[in-house]
């Protein structure tokens, strides 16, 4: 039975699978938001699912790591209704040269009702980055532009222009000396040494307020029930461009109408994506091609 209204959840306890900290902004919002009461799958290393820190690569995608950790919250407490999981991904931005973006999710299970829910949050706010040094005062220089020390760096050795985590990988550099230390050696062994910024979530406030993003979202999903079945989840599906241009009347980029789409029952309701009648024709191909 899924409750409605207020907070569905009384007290049901949801067992979240991190070992980065995470709980400490997805526990608040879900509490807040759903009633959910956050415990912590005991002695999980949820690295062998995947780690930013090169030690083992991630085989699936970001929605099966997600969903591997589910299973393994629920396998580590059988009596929890409720299995949580976080799962970042970080890259260049696909439409902006030179940008990074990352891409956060955060799942939850119901197992008594079966509903599977995510929340999502993609956003160029983060410091995803990496430099090629030569010498310890271009480490010093990279690290300024991104948020060192409050976010941790990774030094891993070099080869070529390639990171090559077999021949030295030093995690966890959240101090000056450290930087200095790790960079010198990594010089020694390689010629370079290889930077990039800490994308554990532990080790990057930038990506824990992601996180936070991406759980508030996910309690905004639930709240937004099915209008024929009362189903958590309602949400937009679709997006149609083509609002008209104020100049010339014609269809441009810019999103017309939304569609809103019922996971369970499959019930679907159109609505206008603004309360603007016409774009602006900075966005018309044709009125500013």
């Amino acid at each position: 039975m899924i409750r409605a209204g207020g907070r569905p959840y009384r007290g049901d306890r949801a067992v979240l699978t991190t070992m980065h900290h995470k709980e400490q902004v997805i526990a608040p919002i879900v509490n807040d938001g759903l009633g959910l009461v956050v415990s912590l799958a005991k002695g999980v290393d949820t690295d062998r699912f995947g780690s930013f820190s090169r030690d083992i690569e991630r085989t699936g995608s970001q929605l099966d790591a997600a969903r591997a950790k589910i299973a393994e919250g629920f396998k580590n407490d059988p009596l929890a209704r409720v299995a949580l999981a976080s799962e970042g991904s970080f890259g260049p931005h696909p439409y902006i040269p030179f940008l990074a973006i990352g891409r956060e999710i955060v799942m939850l299970t119901d197992r008594d009702t079966g509903l599977e829910l995510i929340g999502h949050d993609a956003s160029p706010a983060t410091n995803y980055a990496h430099a090629i040094v030569s010498g310890k005062d271009a480490a010093v220089a990279f690290a300024q532009t991104v948020q060192f020390a409050d976010h941790g760096l990774i030094v891993i050795g070099s080869d070529g222009e390639k990171p090559a985590p077999d021949r030295l990988l030093i995690k966890n550099v959240t101090d000056l000396c450290v930087l200095k230390s790790a960079v010198g050696e990594a010089i020694d062994l390689c010629g370079s040494a290889y930077i990039e910024t800490d994308m554990r979530a532990h080790r990057n406030p930038t990506r824990m307020a992601a996180i936070a993003r991406a759980t508030q979202d996910l309690v905004r999903r639930y709240l937004s029930r099915c209008p024929a079945c009362a189903w958590p989840g309602f949400d937009v599906t679709k997006r149609v461009a083509g609002l008209p241009c104020a100049w010339c009347g014609r269809p441009t980029r810019q999103i017309q109408t939304e569609m809103l789409t019922c996971a369970r029952c499959t019930h679907r309701v159109e609505r206008a994506a603004t309360n603007e009648a016409t774009a602006d024709p900075g966005v018309c191909d044709t009125c500013n091609p």
